[in-house]
């Protein structure tokens, strides 16, 4: 073919693709960049705490709190998919993932004391406001925070995060043998629990594939529950659990009186709080939203698109103006 007619060829073939589209086919424009996670440690009344942040600090701030056996790494596919429009952080408390874990006669293993250093927590990073998320030992936690400081609460969403007694299932049987008669007995029992096989179950039981858990997680959370010492913390807060029920309706009555904007999004075969739980939060926030899924106590770890769609719905309607 001549140089020519090869020129007509290509002006032919931009003339057509004009005519057919209205415009020279442009490439298709590449993908947002994700977030990027950072890495911290902050000082908080002693105890350095380990903390994942990501998103644009001038933007309105949700604050992740983990449960047990776990760690804010339980956030780590979560955050970046929030972190877009929001400013997100999430800690580790004392004796959990990589924060400080104090010997037990310097820190008091109580959900009381954990509010109290994740309260300061919030003060060292000037969080003045925040919608808060709580999953398991969050829960009890958080609850403690919002209702000491309603006005930094801004939204509450709580992924398998108790506060009634009608959400305690059958598994706490083993817990709660040992608030009544806290013998030593009563103790050691329940050091299966903290086992490996033990901590991969609570993250398998109730999943439809439980090859679809990666198992990462699981194996991270035997690994500092196994560190020496830690075993008696995470006894000393199976104990102090008797006080997070006692103090259920004080929590309730935060919830009746402040009507936080509310989501639960809900794995429905957790083993450990029941689908009860959920629909109790509508008996005391008039617009409490409640959604199910099928999966189990870990949630995030195989609905995570799903629940973090659900998620970002909630806050974009609820807090994407707050400051």
């Amino acid at each position: 073919m001549s140089l020519n007619r090869l020129l007509a060829t290509t002006a032919l073939t931009a003339t057509l693709a004009t005519a057919l589209f209205g415009a020279t086919a442009q490439a298709a424009p590449a993908p947002a960049a994700e977030p990027v996670v950072s890495h911290h440690y902050v000082q908080v009344q002693g105890v350095k705490i380990f903390y994942r942040e990501a998103g644009d600090p001038s933007k309105p701030t949700v604050l992740l709190m983990h449960g047990f056996p776990t760690s804010s790494f339980m956030y780590r596919e979560l955050i970046p998919k929030l972190a877009d429009r929001y400013h997100v952080v999430a800690p580790d408390m004392p004796g959990f993932g990589f924060s400080d874990s104090p010997d037990r006669s310097q820190y008091a293993y109580t959900f009381d004391n954990l509010a109290k250093t994740m309260d300061g927590f919030t003060e060292a990073l000037s969080l003045k406001r925040y919608a808060i998320e709580v999953f398991d030992y969050g829960a009890p936690v958080g609850w403690r925070m919002a209702a000491a400081h309603p006005e930094r609460i801004t939204a509450i969403i709580s992924q398998n995060g108790n506060a009634y007694e009608e959400g305690l299932s059958s598994g706490w049987n083993p817990i709660q043998r040992y608030w009544k008669e806290p013998t030593q007995a009563n103790r050691d029992a329940l050091r299966e629990m903290l086992t490996p096989a033990s901590i991969k179950w609570q993250y398998t039981e109730g999943v439809k594939d439980p090859n679809s858990v990666a198992p990462e997680a699981y194996t991270l959370d035997a690994g500092f529950v196994a560190r020496p010492g830690n075993d008696e913390i995470q006894l000393d807060l199976f104990r102090d659990y008797a006080n997070n029920v006692k103090r259920y309706p004080q929590f309730q009555a935060y919830f009746r009186k402040h009507q936080p904007p509310m989501l639960a999004v809900w794995g429905q075969n957790d083993p450990f709080f029941l689908p009860a739980g959920a629909k109790a939060f509508k008996r005391d926030i008039a617009n409490a939203q409640v959604y199910f899924y099928d999966t189990g106590h870990f949630a995030l770890e195989t609905n995570v698109q799903q629940i973090g769609d659900q998620i970002h719905r909630f806050l974009d309607a609820n807090v994407a103006n707050a400051k």
